[in-house]
């Protein structure tokens, strides 16, 4: 297998290195190499958050280069266009229908840009945009957003359903697993 490189992207808070976690470990329970690196902003304030993840037979560095990304999934729409510069040319973007104001809109010194969808579909023809916090929000719980775009992405790749599923039983607290396992299935079947 040829190394596979995904970067995950969003806003502090939504589940973005526990994703990353989950990835990693299914990864390392298929026996892959594994490199993961995170770039933590102001996450804690509702800063940008991104994670490469990159496996494989030999994984040498765990930062994806330009250009070089598989899959980027992001979590608020408009992290989608910070990133579309390292997708490769046949990569495919999933991404999280869902407007978060970074601070300086939030404060009223900018404004959110407009037509956000259609700028990614220009800049990445294969786009996958779902609104995953709608379904978290269907399943009563927002947090699982992360886990029905997981799902998502795991549509996108060769690796059996059940393999994720166990990777999520492993990773998220015990009282959410069930919970987990459907937002995943959720997005799965999208």
């Amino acid at each position: 297998m040829e190394t596979i490189n995904i970067l995950i992207a969003g806003v502090g808070g939504q589940g973005i290195l526990l994703t990353s976690k989950i990835i990693g470990h299914l990864a390392i329970d298929l026996g892959y190499d594994v490199k993961i690196s995170e770039v933590h902003g102001m996450a804690q304030r509702g800063g940008s958050v991104v994670t490469h993840v990159r496996f494989g037979k030999k994984v040498n560095s765990p930062l994806i280069e330009i250009g070089k990304a598989d899959i980027i999934m992001v979590f608020e729409k408009l992290e989608a266009l910070k990133y579309t510069h390292y997708l490769t040319d046949e990569g495919i973007m999933i991404v999280n229908d869902h407007r978060i104001d970074p601070l300086p809109v939030a404060l009223g010194y900018s404004e959110y840009p407009d037509n956000v969808e259609g700028k990614i579909c220009e800049n990445c023809p294969e786009s996958i945009i779902i609104d995953a916090l709608k379904i978290a929000r269907e399943l009563g719980n927002d947090r699982v957003l992360n886990t029905v775009l997981l799902g998502v992405l795991a549509k996108q790749l060769d690796i059996e359903r059940d393999k994720w599923l166990k990777a999520i039983e492993e990773n998220v607290p015990p009282r959410t697993i069930d919970l987990n396992k459907n937002a995943f299935l959720m997005g799965f079947d999208k």
